[in-house]
C-alpha cells in the first residue's frame, strides 16, 4: 500500500475511533430516537435517508440516483459530529463515481485563502504548511481530523475546492457592532447585496440567539446581520462560479446555513438559476417531527457531538 493511501485510511480510522469515543452508543436511551415527517404516517430510525417531499425512506443508491439532475448540491453537517464527516465522504465518493467531474465549495475556508488552498490541492504545498498558511486553528477552530479524509480524497483526485466564506474578522466585527461599523475596504470584501428582510429566517435565528452564550454578542440585530453577511457572501461566490462553469458543484456547510433554505440555498438561487438539492445530516436525539421545508433530504444520524464528553465547544464566530 502506498504511503499516501495509508495516510488516507488512517485519517478515516481516526474518525471511526472518535465516533466510538463519543459514548452515545454506550448509553442506552429509555426510548429509541425516532423521527416522523410532518403530515406523514410512520416513524424513521437513525440511519434512514428520507425524501421529505414524499415522506419516504430511500436506499443509498436511489438517493444518489435522484441527485443526477442537480447542478448544485448542499450537504450539511454538525461540525463536531464525526459521523457526519464520514457520511459526507460517502456521498461525495458516490457522486464522483456515478457522475464524474465536479467541483466542491466549502464554508470552512475564507475566500482570501484561495491561493493557499490551491497550492495544497495542486500538490505544491505540504499539509503542515497548508494548515499554517490557511490559519486553520484560528479561522475555523474545529479539529482538522474531522475534515482531513474529505480534503485528502479531493486532493488525490486533483479536484478543486472553492473557498467561499467571508473574512472571519469582518463577520465578527458585524456581530459585535453591526454593518454600519465597517470601513469601505471591509465592506467591499462582502457580498454586494445583503438581504435582511426574511422574517422567517430572522425568527429562526432569534431562537438560536437565545441559546448563545457569548458575552460579545449584545444585540440580536447585529447577530442577524452577521449571519446574513456569511450567507450572502457564500451565495454570491457560489453563484459567480456557476455562471462561469458548467460543472456540478457540491457545497459543504453547517446545517444552520442550509436548513429551511433560508441561508445559502435561497440566496444563491436569487443570483443564478440552477437545479438544486439540499441535504441535512440530522442528529436525532429523541422523538422528533421533521417539517417538510427542512430540506429536500434528511439523513438521520446519532448525536455524537464532542460536547457530550468534552463540554461545550466554543466556535470562533456566532454560527448556529
Amino acid at each position: 500500500m502506498k504511503c499516501a493511501e495509508m495516510r488516507g485510511y488512517l485519517s478515516v480510522a481516526s474518525l471511526m475511533v472518535s465516533l466510538a469515543m463519543c459514548g452515545c452508543a454506550l448509553t442506552k436511551p429509555a426510548m429509541p430516537p425516532l423521527a416522523s415527517v410532518e403530515g406523514v404516517r410512520g416513524h424513521f430510525r437513525i440511519g434512514r435517508i428520507i425524501h421529505l417531499d414524499t415522506g419516504k425512506a430511500l436506499s443509498f443508491d436511489r438517493f444518489i440516483d435522484q441527485l443526477e439532475s442537480k447542478g448544485l448540491i448542499f450537504i450539511g453537517e454538525k461540525h463536531d459530529n464525526p459521523e457526519h464527516h464520514l457520511i459526507q465522504v460517502q456521498i461525495l465518493q458516490a457522486l464522483m463515481a456515478r457522475y464524474g467531474d465536479l467541483n466542491v465549495a466549502m464554508e470552512f475556508f475564507q475566500e482570501s485563502r484561495q491561493p493557499v488552498l490551491d497550492r495544497y490541492m495542486e500538490g505544491t504545498s505540504t499539509e503542515t504548511v497548508f494548515l499554517k498558511d490557511v490559519a486553520w486553528r484560528k479561522a475555523w477552530s474545529f479539529d482538522y481530523y474531522f475534515y482531513r479524509p474529505l480534503i485528502f480524497m479531493l486532493r488525490e483526485k486533483r479536484r478543486k475546492i472553492h473557498a467561499i466564506n467571508a473574512p472571519n474578522d469582518i463577520v465578527k466585527k458585524v456581530a459585535r457592532a453591526g454593518l454600519d461599523s465597517l470601513k469601505p475596504e471591509e465592506r467591499n470584501q462582502l457580498a454586494k447585496d445583503i438581504d435582511l428582510s426574511n422574517e422567517k429566517h430572522r425568527a429562526y435565528l432569534r431562537d438560536v440567539y437565545k441559546q448563545h452564550t457569548s458575552q460579545d454578542l449584545k444585540r440580536f440585530d447585529y447577530f442577524y446581520q452577521a449571519q446574513c453577511v456569511w450567507e450572502d457572501t457564500m451565495a454570491e461566490n457560489i453563484a459567480e462560479y456557476l455562471k462561469e462553469n458548467e460543472k456540478r458543484v457540491v457545497v459543504f456547510a453547517g446545517n444552520g446555513h442550509i436548513i429551511n433554505g433560508y441561508g445559502i440555498p435561497e440566496r444563491t438561487l436569487k443570483r443564478v438559476r440552477v437545479n438544486m438539492a439540499t441535504i441535512v445530516l440530522y442528529p436525532l436525539t429523541g422523538r422528533e417531527t421533521i417539517k417538510k421545508e427542512t430540506a429536500d433530504y434528511v439523513w438521520l444520524t446519532g448525536d455524537c457531538s464532542r460536547r457530550h464528553f468534552m463540554g461545550r465547544h466554543k466556535h470562533a464566530s456566532p454560527q448556529p
